[in-house]
Parts: C-alpha cells; structure tokens; sequence
C-alpha cells in the first residue's frame, strides 16, 4: 500500500488546527496556494503562513499595534480574529508587554480592531494570493532564507511580510546595500551625480536600493542595471502595479538581477501615506542612505530620518547653494545629521563604517531640524483621507476607512478638516475631493 504523501509544511499547533478547521479550511487546497507563492525550500507552519497573509491584507504599513500582537501571540491571532474570537486575543494580550506598551487602557485595542475588522476577510487574503500565483510573485516571510534580516531592526513596525518579484536572492543580497534616494524632480547635475554614485557602489560589490520614482530613484536604478548589478526597488503598492508606468521598462530590465518588493498585497494602489511609510524600508534595507537632491519638501527626507533612527549612515550630495533642489541635502549636513558625500568612494566608505547592529528606537523620534516634515498644510489622517477619495466617485465613510486603514470616527475628523480647508465635498453623507 502506497504511503500517502506527507505535508512539506510543519504541523500548526493545536489551537491553530482548530481555527482552521472552524474556518472551513481545505488543507491540501492551502498548501497548493502557499506552494505556488513559496520559494523551494521555505518551510513555515502552516497556521504561521495563513496568518501573516491574513495581516498582510489587514494592516497598512507601520502598524506596530499589529507588529506588537505578532510579537506576543504569533501571527496565527489573525485567524482568531477572522473567526470573531477576539475576546480571547486581548485577553492573551493582557499582561504582556506588548499590552503594557501599546494598548495601555484598552482603548487602544479597541481603536485598532475598528481599523482592522472590516479588512478581516480571510477570501480576501486568499485571493491576494492567487493573483500574486499569476505573476510570479512570492510571498517572504520572517525565518525564510530570502528574508532580509535587517528589516527585523525596524522591531514592532517591520512588515508582516513582504511581496517579491526578481531574482531570489536579491533581497538577501541586500545584506550589502546602500540607498540612494532624492528629488523626482531632479535636475541633470542631480541625475549625474546619482548615477556615478550607484555604478561605483556597483563596482563595489554593493546592492543599489531605492523606490522607483522619476528623478534620483530612477537615475539610481538605472545607472545599476547598466553596470550589469543588482537593484531593488520598494514600491507603495502591488508589486503588480508598476508606478510610474513609464517606469515599465526598467522595472522588467531590473527583475533579472534584482527585486520588486513591497509589504502591500498585490492589486493594492499607492497612497501617499504608504509612500511615507515604505521610506522605512529603503533605509533599513541599506546599511547607508544618501540623499543626491533633496527640496525644503521632499519625501526622501523622510528616508533620512527614518535612517538616523536606524542608527544606519546618512550622506548628503552638495548642490549649488542657489538651488532648492538641494536645500534638504544642505540643512541635513548643517545640522551634523549626514555626512558630506561627492564621490563612490566616500559613499562605499559611508557604508563600511555602518556595518555594525542598529535598531529603531522606540522612544522619541529623531529631532532631524528639516522644516519640510512639519510643513504639511494636512494632519497624516486627513492625507491619507483625502488620498482615498475619488476624483469623481462619491464614497461613504466606511468605504473610505476600509481604503484608508483607519476607523470611521478617525475619518469623520479627517473629512472635517478637508472640508474647512475645501479639500473635500460632501453630498447626501458621501463624499469626493473638491
């Protein structure tokens, strides 16, 4: 008599077991799933790897309300949670530390359970990994061998998992990367420099990370997979959404020697609060993070922040003092916060120098003098609102707090502050950007 074949996966734990069962689920259907977005040879449990694709279509990025739950309990609470057990999540959460340093009082648990039951859809999960089957992508989790242990630093705000398309190995590769990051728009002084920078730490034997905007970004990359290296790009959204799309080409060139990555599932769009928060990603991944061109406004100093806090190296490019392309770069170097760097050799020294352990700081952030990251006419929640309407479609509250990944009272607060400062129109309860 034949024997039958044994699971690749390890066994899931009792309780595990149990909420899978009680949620209906077929085990041989979920292996073949998980199969076809696992690279060969990544084994986790079965309840471990159902649960981080759960909160991986749950949370946004950064959520150390749900880093912390994964911490205490595992990512296998998610399943509790689909299944409506949440009673029993919180009351294994109390007494922990995480309890203690997150949820305090408790109002902070039930702040984020608004935020996340209306995303608790475990066919939803399930799809984002049937689509992500069609293209190729695999779905990398922490303990696997393409896992860049360096996001781990990031502590309760690392993604839950990450999203790849490219090369394997890419992302492991990253143990030796640096970013460089800057303006979309750049000048061609700034694009020149970017892309000396990222041939030289090619040259180096370095991985060029960045975020595969125009400008900087895409001089970086660019001038990497001409050197015939290794790049990766972070992206805000799907990794099967290509952004900009005039990017397309370059982003197929990339996928032979580097990665497409991303912690957002596969078919969701780029906000702008996820372009904030996958900046922790780029500077994590790299063991240094340079600035070529950086406006009084520009995103990439969010990178640089997110990189002090790091404890990881900061360089700065010089520009003309005439030009506010450069004006970030020259306040960050001013300040004693990054390092002046004209040359790949001082970038690939930058780098040598910050090998060493690092990891985010809890406490408070980083006090980086840059006028830009308080210069936001709009709270964070009101941009993440305001990013979530349509131009033209009229969408109810709970329609934009599940796009958003906040809680309908949070919403309400931010529409009434879009509609004080007319970012915002509302009509019959619904609503749309002015």
């Amino acid at each position: 008599m034949t024997e039958p074949h044994p699971s690749p996966y390890p066994a899931a734990s009792p309780a595990a077991l149990a909420a899978l069962d009680a949620l209906g689920l077929d085990a041989a259907a979920l292996e073949a799933l998980l199969a076809a977005v696992r690279a060969d040879g990544d084994r986790a449990p079965l309840d471990e790897l159902l649960g981080r694709l759960v909160w991986s279509s749950v949370c946004e990025p950064g959520d150390r309300h749900a880093g912390a739950v994964i911490a205490e309990l595992g990512a296998a609470s998610a399943l509790a949670l689909v299944a409506g057990r949440e009673a029993a999540v919180a009351a294994a959460l109390a007494g922990t530390p995480a309890w203690a340093d997150e949820f305090a009082d408790g109002a902070e648990w039930r702040t984020a359970l608004e935020r996340w039951r209306p995303r608790l859809d475990l066919a939803r999960a399930l799809a984002n990994g049937r689509n992500a089957a069609r293209i190729g992508a695999r779905f990398v989790i922490p303990g696997d061998a393409e896992w860049p242990t360096q996001l781990d630093d990031l502590g309760r705000r690392a993604p839950v998992a990450l999203w790849v398309r490219g090369r394997p190995g890419a992302l492991v590769d990253c143990a030796r990367a640096v970013s460089i990051v800057g303006a979309r728009a750049c000048t061609d002084y700034g694009a020149r420099v970017a892309a000396e920078l990222s041939c030289g730490a090619i040259d180096a034997g370095l991985v060029v990370v960045s975020g595969g905007a125009y400008g900087i970004d895409a001089a970086a990359h660019r001038a990497a997979v001409a050197s015939d290296g290794p790049t990766v790009a972070v992206f805000a959204g799907g990794v099967d959404r290509w952004y900009p799309t005039s990017n397309a080409p370059l982003f197929e060139r990339m996928l032979e020697r580097g990665a497409i990555v991303s912690e957002m599932p596969v078919g969701q769009a780029p906000g702008r609060w996820r372009f904030i928060h996958r900046n922790r990603l780029i500077a994590a991944l790299g063991q240094a993070t340079v600035l070529v061109e950086a406006g009084a406004r520009s995103g990439a100093l969010h990178t640089a922040r997110d990189a002090l806090e790091l404890g990881r190296g900061v360089g700065a490019v010089p520009g003309p003092v005439t030009s506010a392309a450069s004006t970030g770069c020259h306040e960050l170097v001013r300040g004693g916060l990054a390092e002046l760097v004209t040359t790949p050799e001082q970038l690939v020294q930058l780098h040598l120098e910050h090998c060493g352990d690092a990891g985010w700081t809890d406490g408070p952030e980083v006090a980086v003098p840059l006028f830009a990251m308080h210069a936001e006419r709009r709270s964070p929640h009101a941009q993440r609102v305001h990013d979530s309407l349509g131009a033209r479609a009229w969408r109810g509250v709970d329609e934009l707090a599940l796009r958003a990944g906040m809680t309908e009272l949070e919403v309400r607060g931010a529409l009434a502050e879009l509609e004080v400062t007319g970012g915002a129109v509302e009509a019959s309860g619904r609503w749309r950007r002015a």
